[in-house]
């Protein structure tokens, strides 16, 4: 079983997790994109923490999402992003080449 990196249980984390949830009205990112109102479950990294922890509470890196959503975004063996969340990771590239004033 994958062990729960401790950033998860800091009260910065808890506060940002609350705020972005409330930011999109506890609704999934992803579903509304498609037109869906699914109540959100968690908060994906769209740039994953183990990479760029210096993005972790940063608010256009923050999408909120259903949990069989983000099982689609992440290869569970590899832990590498797939699919709707490569999407993501090109729809915020931007925004990401602004932050380190470089491409990802």
């Amino acid at each position: 079983m994958k062990k729960v990196n401790p950033f998860y249980r800091t009260a910065k984390w808890q506060k940002k997790r609350e705020l972005t949830l409330r930011r999109y009205n506890y609704l999934s990112a992803e579903a509304k994109q498609f037109g869906r109102h699914e109540p959100a479950e968690m908060i994906h990294h769209i740039y994953p923490l183990s990479e760029y922890p210096e993005l972790a509470l940063v608010d256009w890196n923050l999408l909120p999402l259903t949990n069989k959503e983000h099982n689609g975004f992440h290869d569970r063996k590899t832990d590498k992003i797939i699919g709707r969340g490569l999407y993501w990771q090109q729809k915020r590239r931007k925004e990401f080449e602004k932050f380190f004033d470089r491409p990802p």
